[in-house]
């Protein structure tokens, strides 16, 4: 890792690949790499 920012929610790797905490990623030739997880369902609160 050459940078990491995790306030702003991304990590440059020292492939020059960007991280982003959502697990997408922009490669270094601009391509993007869509976020992988699993979309929310329902969210259960405490009471």
């Amino acid at each position: 890792m050459v940078a990491a920012h995790p306030e702003q929610g991304w990590s440059l790797l020292c492939d020059g690949v960007i991280v982003f905490d959502d697990s997408g990623a922009l490669l270094p030739d601009g391509r993007v790499v869509a976020p992988h997880r699993a979309p929310a369902g329902r969210i259960a609160m405490a009471a």
